[in-house]
């Protein structure tokens, strides 16, 4: 039976509303994919509020698996944790576009998945972190994709001087105001619309639009470079943690940070919010074309990020990687046909429930080996009992193999944080749906915050914890990090059955050494 047919009649006889109405073509979907935004940042993006979240359905506890670009990047694309991908750096072997090409990974992906259900698809701007070395040309394009726009040569994360792959020909873009990337992406991604619409009328699109804004540099638009001359980066409760005697060593081992380092994290802070006002023109772009194409109505369109984005909280310079709460909570808003307007959803939810999401709008087959879960219920206005009540977190060996010179330009720029020397030792970790950050580090160290009563993560209880708890918490990592698929997603559900504490297993779960291969 046809997918988007079995998807019709299982809703009908669960009473829910159909994303897709009998004799209706297929739904679009415009997927804005932005890097390093983290959920604080977002909200402060008045197109995406106004033509997204106040017209659609936010998400308020929506995370990643790994605070990293290619690793989410690949959960997006296959729907896998990141211990069942093996991708867990943005460097081959166990990272990077080698190593996801290496791997096979891209024959198949949300792309093929969509395409093989009649969807014409496109992916416009940041792919995945060294791309396309090793590919067998530098024009290379993945299975899966229709069109094809996304730098393969030049600096495209200064958002000039860059090389564009468009449709197997390179195409070079240099310094004038016309060649800034996020505007050159709004332009593909609106003519792809377009095109589909008034050539391909039949036929239903995906659009995959990413861009390289608001990672550092974050080169503003030229038109925004003077504007919000005062900004300054939010001086929370953690901003520059006075006492962090409570967190493992790697925190306790970094230094207040500086005047000078302050007055830079500020000048860094206000580069990424002016970077972020040509997105969210883009935004605009998108919804007013959708709009006037008469599609807006057949149309979802997701705002979300690959990762967060900490500054200067808990004393850390700008970065990422981390289990706090700033780099693993990430911006999820969608508006479409059937969606809640200004509703929110508080179940727990992941980046790598996309690729599940995309599969059911668009009626496509999914393989067993996808971990996540499908958010179409929730867009319904329905919540699925029992749903998810923990999220598993890693963090792997995230070096690797050296490149050649000639791609420095294509290379994510490292973050402050990545030129300090502080190491973050290898962890797993729970996300619950009571609100607990667990983690376990690969050096025995472990940190416990319950988010409810400390959103700013100042207090690691994990000392006060009882023995039961550290048990609990043990055994339901454990269980979570050998599982894949329908596994996975049952052993989501709740703590298994408590273990005696001398078990190994139950106490101390620690992760596994994360490489290449599992």
């Amino acid at each position: 039976m046809n997918p988007l047919i079995r998807r019709v009649l299982a809703a009908a006889a669960l009473g829910l509303a159909l994303a897709t109405p009998a004799g209706a073509k297929a739904p679009n979907i415009v997927f804005i994919l932005t890097d390093d935004l983290d959920a604080a940042a977002a909200a402060k993006m008045a197109q995406v509020k106004a033509l997204i979240t106040d017209q659609g359905t936010s998400f308020q506890r929506h995370f990643v698996n790994v605070s990293l670009c290619c690793p989410s990047r690949v959960s997006t694309l296959r729907g896998q944790f990141a211990h069942n991908s093996t991708i867990y750096g943005n460097n081959a072997p166990n990272g990077g576009f080698e190593g996801t090409y290496s791997k096979g990974l891209e024959s198949s992906t949300i792309a093929t998945w969509l395409q093989d259900a009649g969807y014409r698809t496109a992916l416009f701007g940041k792919y995945l972190n060294g791309y396309p070395h090793t590919a067998p040309s530098t024009t290379y394009i993945p299975p899966g994709w229709t069109e094809w726009y996304s730098p393969n040569g030049g600096s495209p994360y200064s958002e000039f001087d860059y090389d564009l792959n468009e449709n197997g020909t390179t195409v070079r873009y240099g310094s004038a105001d016309s060649d800034y990337l996020t505007d050159v992406i709004s332009d593909k991604a609106v003519d792809f619309i377009r095109r589909s619409v008034e050539q391909h009328a039949g036929q239903p699109f995906f659009a995959y639009v990413s861009t390289y804004a608001p990672h550092l540099p974050a080169t503003p638009a030229p038109r925004h470079a003077d504007m919000f001359p005062e900004l300054q980066a939010p001086r929370t409760n953690s901003f520059n943690e006075a006492d962090v005697s409570d967190k493992p060593t790697w925190v306790r081992e970094a230094p207040l940070l500086s005047e000078s380092e302050i007055a830079t994290l500020d000048e860094q802070y206000r580069s990424r919010r002016l970077s972020l006002l040509a997105v969210d023109e883009m935004v605009k772009r998108i919804v007013d074309t959708l709009q006037a194409l008469g599609q807006l109505d057949n149309t979802y369109v997701f705002f979300t990020s690959d990762n967060g984005f900490h500054q200067g909280e808990h004393r850390l310079a700008s970065g990422k990687m981390t289990a706090f709460e700033e780099d693993l909570h990430i911006p999820l808003s969608v508006r479409g046909p059937g969606v809640p307007v200004g509703a929110t959803v508080d179940a727990l939810t992941a980046n790598v429930d996309y690729a599940s999401t995309f599969a059911e709008l668009g009626g496509a087959s999914t393989p067993g080996w996808v971990d996540g879960r499908s958010l179409v219920p929730l867009l319904q206005g329905q919540t699925p009992k029992p749903w998810r009540q923990a999220l598993m977190l890693s963090h792997g060996e995230v070096g690797g193999e050296p490149r050649p010179s000639g791609m420095a330009g294509l290379l994510e720029p490292p973050d402050p944080f990545d030129t300090l020397a502080i190491d973050i030792p290898m962890y797993t970790g729970l996300r619950t749906a009571d609100d607990y950050t667990y983690v376990a580090y690969l050096n025995g160290e472990f940190e416990l915050y319950d988010n409810s009563k400390d959103l700013r993560q100042l207090r690691n209880r994990y000392g006060d914890a009882s023995e039961n708890q550290r048990a609990r918490l043990a055994a339901w990592l454990a269980a979570l990090d050998g599982a894949s698929g329908e596994a996975l997603r049952q052993a989501e559900l709740r703590p298994p059955p408590a273990c005696p504490l001398v078990s190994t297993r139950c106490q101390a779960q620690l992760p596994r050494r994360r490489t290449a291969a599992p």
